[in-house]
């Protein structure tokens, strides 16, 4: 059974794409079954995919609000060699259309259940904003990925999310949790973002990734050529700091699950 996990963060610009795209095509390459869910109307994963967002003919809308069965609205052949559900500005009429339904809060969590078993991690890139397709992927999710720039206003927003997902898990997903907040757009230069790592360490603790994610032109230019940073330049300090993100998110899903069985 799939681990589906959210990628969200209230604020716009923090990588959240960028993660969602690059860990899924990193855990593709190892072999694991990966699908990619993109709720966001713009539509940035499914371009960074390699999916035309204008072409295709199914997208998320599909799923939350024609109940299209989940089989039918996946794309299979990606760049990132990952499964797709896509998105592009319809999926703002579904922001609307859900307000009119009953158990509006867990469509996409039973639209999901149908193919969980067929894969290994289902990823859901959230939109920068705290509306109805947010709350559905929190209810869809076991847990939440945060990415986040280590600057002084990224802090303040991290404890707005902390506060939303706690809520939420309260009202419509008991079993959400933080699955790890994971530093993006890092410059080890700049005494700030030293500062605030410092701080994350401290009050997180070990949900704080040891990976970090730098700042790297290659990242910023593989979606404009509609593919993962791991085949635009395999090289670059970008691809491989996913690639390594992917093998701590496994050592620590193996950690966890040596730790449930001696329970």
């Amino acid at each position: 059974m799939a681990r589906v996990i959210a990628v969200a963060n209230q604020k716009g610009g923090v990588g959240k794409t960028t993660t969602c795209v690059n860990l899924a095509a990193s855990l593709a390459a190892t072999r694991r079954k990966v699908l990619v869910v993109d709720l966001d109307p713009q539509g940035n994963a499914t371009m960074g995919s390699g999916v035309d967002k204008y072409e295709v003919e199914h997208t998320a809308y599909d799923l939350l609000v024609e109940e299209t069965p989940a089989e039918q609205v996946i794309v299979r052949d990606t760049s990132g060699k990952y499964d797709l559900i896509a998105a592009n500005g319809d999926v703002t009429a579904a922001e609307i259309k859900l307000m009119e339904f009953f158990a509006r809060e867990v469509r996409l969590r039973n639209a999901l259940e149908r193919v969980k078993d067929q894969y290994d991690f289902i990823f859901i890139d959230c939109p920068p904003s705290l509306n109805m397709l947010t709350v559905n992927a929190m209810g869809a999710a076991d847990s939440v990925l945060v990415p986040m720039q280590c600057e002084y206003y990224a802090l303040e927003g991290l404890t707005a999310l902390i506060d939303t997902i706690t809520k939420l898990a309260a009202v419509v997903n008991p079993e959400l949790a933080i699955e790890g907040i994971l530093r993006t757009m890092y410059d080890p230069r700049n005494r700030l973002a030293n500062d605030v790592s410092d701080q994350l360490k401290q009050h997180f603790g070990d949900k704080v990734y040891r990976t970090v994610i730098p700042r790297n032109v290659r990242l910023a230019e593989a979606p404009s050529f509609g593919a993962p940073a791991i085949y635009y330049d395999k090289s670059s300090a970008g691809a491989k700091a996913y690639l390594a993100l992917a093998g701590e998110m496994l050592r620590r899903a193996e950690r966890n699950e040596l730790a449930t069985e001696e329970v």
